[in-house]
């Protein structure tokens, strides 16, 4: 049985590789990743244990409201999940473009 991760990083980190899944399993969608980051596709696995890299997956994924939604229905989270590991990932590598509304 796997222990449960409390690491918000971690936990983080595991939403973006859902999320690279889920922009790979789909040829269109992929391609436009590739050609947007440059990564190719020999290089895409490599890529994956960058958590810069990881954050821009998940800055893919949250551009377009139709491709976060179908991504937290294929993982089972709710949409504001997959922000909130956007935050927590940007706020651990110092990404100072991602803004908190702030009451």
């Amino acid at each position: 049985m796997k222990k449960p991760v409390h690491n918000p990083r971690e936990v983080a980190e595991i939403v973006a590789i859902q999320a690279l899944s889920f922009v790979a399993s789909e040829p269109e969608r992929l391609g436009l990743f590739l050609a947007e980051t440059g990564v190719g596709p020999d290089t895409l696995r490599n890529a994956a244990s960058n958590p810069n890299f990881l954050l821009s997956v998940l800055d893919f994924v949250m551009r377009d409201d139709a491709t976060v939604t179908a991504f937290a229905k294929a993982v089972e989270l709710h949409p504001t999940n997959v922000a909130a590991a956007r935050q927590v990932l940007g706020d651990a590598l110092g990404d100072p473009s991602w803004e908190r509304d702030v009451p």
